[in-house]
């Protein structure tokens, strides 16, 4: 900016009050002309403003628009195959091989683009266990994109803790740089990718926040299991008593809403390891979906998207009253509002449990509008579930989905972000429920009454008293159906839930059309798995659902 202008931004003269002794040549950037280091949250602000990246809005948000990118775009993203780990990566559509000559070249024509330009840069932690933290640098062009990084991850708030810093891995967000798929082989040119070799990621041509908190957490979803620990794409949050409870699933699923629970303390809305000792949250802040959102049913969120600190993604506001609408849509259905988690009232201190999951609940999306909105698994249909990752993909989530949602099965709620094979994941899952002696619950959040467009979706004050008994026990001495299809027991009575809702098919105009919708969907169950079954134990297979006889 600087060198356009030829006079200070408003942060200049602080640009290297909080600087590493590990500057950047050690990643190869040189004749840079200058780079924010750590600046905090105020700085930032000052800096986006005055560079027109944002906006403040009404209560001190930071308002941005992503541009191109309001999605993450899934197909984009590669690992490079080298020998020292291309034995430990599921490759194929989530993890898409790139050969490390070309991520050399792609690399130096990076650090040629950045000469001569500003950057800004965290110094920050991930994994808020000490036992398990990774110290990792994000490197912006941008910078709302290092506030993100410093409302994502955990800070560090010792001068002398961050002049000793020195990354384990480094993400750069070259958000400006386009790719060439002529030269380098990549499918658009944008491209997000990994070189756990090098321990650095390359983020090219998005904007998109969501790209550095996901791509972080699929570093950490290969580290992790090797050290024994789950890595999963959940949300958390304990008890009065200790007793933890997880929450996976996709996103539009609930779990940052349903986390959220004024009753009990929020360890962390989206990303978890759960070691022996415990369970940690892998991040230090929430990235939660803004579309809707209502003081009622989620008081806590909503009231983060009014805070100073918080970042609005793509969310519509008036220019002249500096009021945000949340309803609007027009941008995105996938607007989003990034907080740090001392903005929650009720947050775990340190992030950290030395006690273990009494409950695990899968959340699905079921736009079929046929799944029981719970049911309790046993161990082998727990994993069964896992491993399948139901749900429907909900617009705004992705680059390509339509308004109407799409039946998908996403392995361990998050295949995504996964880099090891599902079976990896699963069976440390077996391990610590098995030890453990963890009850899981498959929790529908979807539709009710009949699929999309003719049903509603599950009141989530339904959704919310179910859990509530769940988690308190109040379902262990009522009585239960056996489903005719999948197997697992369903409820038939819960306190503050009327009986009708705990039976789908009642709300169903012609019975005869749920039972084929249901059928249809344990047969896309029955197929999905075929991919896996091989991998598993026979009694993992014969958990899944039947066919209804002809």
């Amino acid at each position: 900016m600087t060198k356009y202008l030829k006079f200070d931004t408003p942060a200049v003269k602080q640009s290297t009050d909080l600087k590493s002794d590990y500057g950047l040549k050690n990643h190869g950037f040189i004749e840079l002309d200058e780079v924010f280091w750590n600046l905090p949250t105020s700085a930032l602000y000052e800096e986006a403003v005055f560079r027109n990246e944002g906006n403040i809005v009404c209560g001190g948000p930071l308002i941005v628009n992503t541009g191109k990118w309001s999605v993450r775009a899934a197909q984009d993203k590669y690992c490079v195959k080298e020998p020292s780990t291309e034995d430990n990566i599921w490759w194929g559509e989530h993890n898409r091989p790139f050969a490390p000559a070309k991520f050399n070249a792609l690399f130096a024509r990076v650090q040629a683009y950045f000469q001569g330009e500003e950057l800004f840069v965290q110094d920050c932690y991930v994994g808020a266990d000490p036992d398990y933290r990774m110290p990792v640098r994000i490197i912006t062009e941008k910078a709302w994109q290092s506030l993100f990084a410093r409302n994502m991850f955990i800070t560090i708030r010792n001068q002398d803790e961050l002049k000793r810093f020195v990354p384990e891995f480094t993400l750069i967000a070259a958000t400006g740089f386009k790719v060439d798929p002529r030269i380098d082989g990549t499918r658009t040119d944008t491209a997000i990718i990994v070189n756990f070799e090098k321990r650095m990621a390359i983020i090219c041509n998005s904007s998109y926040g969501g790209e550095v908190k996901k791509t972080i957490f699929t570093v950490m979803n290969y580290l992790l299991p090797l050290q024994g620990v789950l890595s999963m794409h959940c949300s958390a949050n304990v008890g009065s008593k200790g007793d933890v409870a997880l929450f996976f699933g996709q996103s539009g699923t609930g779990k940052t809403t349903l986390s959220a629970d004024p009753g009990r303390k929020l360890i962390g809305d989206d990303e978890h390891g759960w070691s022996d000792t415990g369970i940690f949250n892998i991040e230090g802040g929430c990235y939660a979906k803004a579309i809707r959102l209502s003081s009622e049913h989620e008081p806590q969120i909503y009231d983060c998207t009014r805070r100073f600190g918080t970042i609005l993604e793509n969310v519509v506001y008036d220019p002249t009253s500096r009021r945000v609408d949340l309803d609007d849509d027009r941008f995105t259905e996938n607007t989003r509002a990034a907080y740090p988690l001392e903005n929650i009232p009720n947050v775990l201190e340190g992030s950290v449990t030395k006690t273990h999951p009494k409950n695990v609940i899968f959340l699905t999306c079921d736009a079929q509008g046929v799944m029981p909105p719970i049911a309790r698994l046993n161990p082998d249909e727990a994993l069964y579930h896992f491993i399948s990752g139901y749900t429907s993909k909900i617009a705004g989530a992705e680059i390509g989905l339509g308004i109407e949602p799409e039946i998908t099965f996403s392995a361990c709620f998050g295949a995504p972000f996964m880099v090891h094979h599902p079976y990896k994941y699963a069976n440390l899952l077996r391990q610590k429920i098995a030890k453990h002696g963890t009850q899981c619950w498959l929790v529908n959040t979807g539709w009710v009454g009949g699929k999309f467009g003719v049903g509603k979706r599950i009141s989530i004050r339904h959704t919310r008293n179910l859990l509530n008994a769940a988690l308190d026990g109040k379902l262990d001495k009522v009585e239960y159906r056996k489903d005719k299809l999948f197997g697992f027991e369903v409820p038939l009575t819960c306190p503050d839930v009327p009986p009708d809702v705990l039976t789908p098919e009642a709300a169903w105009g012609n019975k005869d059309e749920y039972w084929k919708k249901y059928d249809a969907l344990a047969a896309r169950y029955i197929e999905n798995f075929k991919a896996f079954a091989v991998d598993y134990p026979p009694e993992v297979t014969a958990a899944g659902p039947k066919r209804m006889r002809k």
